[in-house]
């Protein structure tokens, strides 16, 4: 009997990372669709997406001893590609370099534990809200990846007619997904991903063309085999000196300072839910986590995708026993098989996984129930970085606008106290932020 107690732990504990997985796994078809859309090759993401997972995962189960997952981060994929490369014209292999000058950043954060300083001077609410504002970001990615929102020249925005085939398949897809992750199946995002793929098939088949949205192909679907070997051609292809340039300081930062809030927000959250907390009341093993974390932006950049961080769906996994680091290698490990199947990943379209932004995006609203809507000098910069994230297409923004406007309207009412020195750094390079965007 006391033999069998280790056992039945490390059963828990696979069965943990597996459930981890199946909550996660999704990253593997999303990351490459989102950063696909800046220039990079679909496989060599996957790739690059698989072998972050993996060995970021190991390395977070190893080391850091915790049952979290470790992947290209949801939201920072969207900067990258929306802001970074199509927003201010830089060079996919130089927003690259920028993902590894910002793992670099953030590595020396974590190994001189500057972290607390960090967390002090930027307040709460606004991390909140970006966190929010970021999701609201990537629901409006999905929504336009499916051209459910379309332009209108009349309204700026609006809705595509319900009867285009590909819009009734999206709406098919999102309401199925939504009801499973409701359900709570697990894989739920998966599956609907899955099941929105084949219900796309028929289109340029036996209804509906998809020519105008799929590179002049009829078909929406195509199959291009299964299996393959790996695609590593963006390994090591990223721009360690154009990423210097001082122009891409505020893309570093905004890369570096985006993830460390990220990991901070999960690694509390996750520490919550399992009571994973040391005796002075931080998540355990909040340094090995955070260095972890850093090394995984790092890593990224080496790769060819966008900054990795730990994943709050690891919350999953601890809800089914997981506490170990155990649970994040099996779940690494599951990664593993899928760097050879992009073939097969790469057939779904992306009106398959548009429906899993916009569920990624409502799970990342969490966090403004946290703010005091009543206290209006904590609110209204909180609102600002929220919706001018979606609104103006940029994280940076949002982020800008919401520091600034923080220190005004405390300073303003009478609360300069509440603005932190550090913030005053902060606020001069957002300032020099907005001047050299003009």
């Amino acid at each position: 009997m006391i033999q069998a107690a280790p056992f039945i732990s490390r059963r828990t504990e696979v069965l943990a990372g597996i459930s981890t997985f199946l909550a996660t796994m999704y990253i593997i078809i999303v990351n490459p669709a989102i950063l696909s859309q800046a220039g990079l090759p679909f496989s060599g993401v996957l790739t690059a997406t698989v072998l972050l997972a993996f060995f970021c995962s190991l390395m977070m189960g190893l080391y850091a001893r915790n049952p979290i997952v470790v992947a290209p981060g949801m939201g920072l994929n969207a900067f990258f590609t929306f802001t970074a490369v199509k927003g201010m014209g830089i060079r996919p292999e130089v927003a690259l370099g920028a993902v590894f000058w910002a793992g670099i950043l953030f590595l020396l954060l974590s190994v001189f534990n500057v972290r607390s300083a960090i967390v002090r001077i930027i307040p709460l609410p606004l991390r909140y809200a970006v966190s929010a504002g970021i999701g609201l970001f990537v629901t409006l990615i999905g929504f336009e990846n499916a051209r459910f929102i379309i332009a209108n020249p009349a309204t700026l925005v609006g809705i595509a007619p319900l009867s285009d085939p590909i819009v009734l398949t999206f709406v098919f897809g999102l309401l199925l997904t939504a009801v499973l992750v409701v359900k709570d199946v697990p894989g739920a995002i998966i599956i609907g991903i899955v099941l929105t793929t084949l219900a796309a098939w028929p289109i340029g088949r036996y209804w509906g063309d998809a020519s105008a949205v799929n590179v002049g192909q009829r078909t929406l679907v195509n199959f291009q085999g299964v299996v393959a070997a790996p695609d590593f051609s963006l390994i090591g292809k990223l721009d360690l000196v154009g990423s210097l340039q001082w122009a891409l300081w505020p893309v570093i930062f905004a890369f570096a300072f985006t993830d460390l809030f990220d990991s901070l927000s999960t690694f509390v959250g996750v520490a919550e839910a399992g009571d994973l907390r040391a005796p002075d009341g931080e998540p355990r093993n909040l340094k090995q986590s955070l260095t972890t974390d850093a090394v995984a932006t790092t890593l990224a950049g080496l790769l060819g995708t966008s900054p990795g961080t730990a994943y709050i769906e690891s919350a999953v996994g601890i809800a089914q026993g997981g506490r170990t680091g155990l649970t994040a290698i099996v779940a690494g490990c599951c990664f593993l098989p899928f760097l050879f199947l992009s073939p097969l990943l790469s057939v779904i379209p992306a009106i398959a996984t548009a429906p899993a932004l916009v569920l990624v995006g409502a799970f990342m609203m969490k966090p403004i129930t946290r703010i005091e809507w009543g206290q209006l000098d904590d609110a209204l910069p909180a609102f600002l970085a929220l919706v001018l994230i979606p609104f103006s297409y940029s994280i940076t923004q949002g982020l800008i606008w919401g520091f600034l406007s923080w220190t005004v309207i405390k300073m303003a009412v009478g609360k300069g106290r509440e603005v932190p020195t550090g913030l005053w750094i902060v606020d001069m390079f957002c300032v020099l932020a907005l001047f050299a965007g003009h």
